[in-house]
């Protein structure tokens, strides 16, 4: 196995556990990690036996680098990312792409000028539960997919300070409603508050309609006591619940549609509660999955499971859900 060196950049709440992770990972060599916080940098590094800096660019200079992982605040993802392109590395930057869809085109376009990886840190793509599902959808277990509804609400994380909801958390879902569906956003429409937090919106209630007809339903804040992470794919068969933070699987059956013969209430009624199966699941951090996958791709010169258009493409959305609630209008894309 060809071994890769690794390097992070940004090692607080997320980027540490980049590090922790590339320490691990057999055929990957963990080389430097880089902190605008020096204390953190040099604790890191302490704790894995790497190198420490404060200056990404030393690190570029100072080290032969095959994979980094960039885990900066948004704002500086695209001058961070383009430095390590422009120098002929792969990278793997955390969600959301850029702040802005120009931004990610830019990255985009030099990761392609100088044949590197460029893949985005959608993480929930890699959870098991996910996983699992998108195996059971591409069966068409559920038959036609009628609805996608996502969940995903808590109370307000201390690290955030640059985005609000849409931009940091409806990312993640806006992804995983593409990847599961297989198809594009044609419409949507969105409601958005502020109702805590003063700087950005803290409440999405957002739609999105897919080129496959598809209802994607989006809930999302910052509000709730409980932190809750979850989809719900509902089809004609029934409705699987995935659970990200258990990665626990289940599917409520719609009884009516397995009857070979049909009663005129059932006609009627169309759908009937039927068994609930807990689909087993083997558990693993998704963040490891993904970091395997990105180091994979560059061995194998494939393309990244979460490519940098997948990432433009959430960014995309999020941004038009954005404008959908400011200007109180449904957006056609």
């Amino acid at each position: 196995m060809e071994t890769l060196n690794a390097a992070v950049i940004g090692v607080g709440s997320m980027g540490k556990n980049h590090a922790r992770n590339y320490s691990e990972l057999g055929g990957v060599n963990l080389v430097g990690v880089c902190d605008a916080e020096k204390k953190t940098a040099d604790g890191i590094a302490s704790r894995f036996r790497c190198k420490s800096y404060t200056d990404h660019a030393k690190l570029l200079k100072e080290n032969k680098i095959d994979v980094a992982s960039i885990v900066v605040p948004t704002q500086h993802h695209m001058q961070v990312a383009l430095d390590f392109i422009n120098a002929g590395v792969n990278v793997l930057i955390e969600k959301p792409i850029s702040a802005t869809v120009a931004e990610g085109e830019k990255m985009v376009a030099a990761a392609e000028k100088n044949k590197v990886k460029l893949s985005v840190g959608h993480i929930e793509r890699f959870n098991p539960a996910v996983v699992e599902l998108k195996r059971r959808l591409l069966k068409g277990e559920p038959g036609k997919i009628f609805e996608m509804r996502a969940h995903r609400i808590g109370p307000f994380p201390a690290r955030i300070r640059d985005v609000g909801v849409v931009i940091d958390l409806a990312t993640h879902d806006i992804d995983i409603m593409r990847y599961l569906t297989g198809s594009d956003v044609v419409r949507l429409y969105a409601e958005t508050e502020r109702r805590i937090h003063t700087s950005h919106e803290d409440l999405l209630s957002g739609l999105l309609k897919f080129k496959n007809n598809t209802i994607g339903v989006l809930n999302i804040n910052w509000l709730t006591p409980e932190k809750i992470r979850e989809i719900n794919v509902t089809g004609e068969k029934g409705m699987f619940i995935a659970k990200y933070l258990s990665q626990e699987l289940f599917f409520h059956e719609n009884v009516v549609a397995k009857r070979k013969e049909y009663s005129y209430s059932d006609i009627l009624m169309g759908v009937g509660e039927g068994d609930i199966t807990n689909i087993r699941i083997q558990k693993r951090e998704p963040l490891r999955l993904e970091l395997e996958a990105f180091c994979e791709c560059v061995r194998k010169n494939t393309q990244p499971p979460v490519s940098g258009k997948d990432g433009i493409e959430a960014l995309r959305i999020a941004s038009l859900l954005i404008e959908s609630s400011k200007e109180n209008k449904v957006v056609t894309i």
